[in-house]
């Protein structure tokens, strides 16, 4: 009897243990990192874009401000996208809770692979990085989409249709566009990048823009970018949807 009351009563903290080690862990944002690999990409602008988010992501700045929050960590993803028929997690949900969490982080990032694919799919990329939310093991009372890219979309659903969709289930989505003056394709450069993000991108409350003019400010950008969205600062250029 005493055994069989000893076994109930292991399997009962085991259940229980099981029960606390599934339960989503909170942390202060869950932060969707979604990185542009169109062919209008070279492979040194490649470079260093995914140098900029390395660097980035172990500075002292962006580490002062994840350890600032309620929880004193974030999750993170960092996904890459082309067109509709490439959208992919190339380091799928992390907590970042120290610096040597960040920095292990950004080894991965430097040892994954790179790709260079068709088209751009604005708004398959944010369903996409959109639907990693729903299975991420995490809490937390913000989630944002951080999107780069060099382009607009020519690929698959309309970004802002996306976008207002993404809004109403209470994400929040930034936008990184790179202002390079230069052709692309033989098409002359896009001038008004940053108005297509500010009105057909980002939305959401706090929902900000902020410009790389070239991929050699890519990193300092980045920098900026992810301080104040893990510091919850954000400023909307324009109204978001309703």
């Amino acid at each position: 009897m005493k055994r069989r009351t000893a076994l109930v009563g292991s399997l009962a903290a085991l259940t229980a243990a099981t029960s606390a080690k599934s339960a989503d862990m909170p942390v202060d944002l869950q932060l969707v990192l979604a990185v542009d690999v169109s062919r209008s990409i070279d492979e040194v602008e490649a470079e260093l874009q995914r140098r900029g988010y390395i660097e980035a992501l172990t500075n002292d700045r962006v580490i002062d401000a994840i350890l600032s929050g309620e929880n004193r960590r974030i999750a993170l993803c960092y996904t890459e996208w082309a067109g509709t028929h490439y959208q992919m997690v190339v380091i799928d949900w992390t907590v970042i809770d120290s610096a040597s969490a960040a920095r292990r982080f950004a080894e991965k990032l430097t040892e994954a692979p790179r790709t260079s694919q068709s088209w751009t799919a604005v708004g398959a990329a944010m369903a996409f990085a959109a639907q990693r939310f729903e299975s991420s093991g995490f809490t937390s009372r913000r989630r944002v989409i951080d999107i780069s890219g060099d382009g607009r979309t020519n690929d698959g659903p309309p970004a802002e249709l996306v976008r207002d969709k993404l809004v109403a289930q209470g994400i929040v989505i930034n936008g990184l566009p790179v202002m390079m003056n230069r052709t692309n394709f033989g098409r002359p450069p896009d001038l008004t990048l940053d108005k297509y993000y500010e009105e057909n991108v980002i939305g959401g409350p706090g929902a900000f823009v902020i410009v790389a003019d070239n991929f050699e400010h890519f990193g300092r950008a980045v920098r900026n970018k992810l301080v104040r969205e893990v510091s919850g600062i954000g400023e909307a250029s324009r109204p978001t949807p309703a």
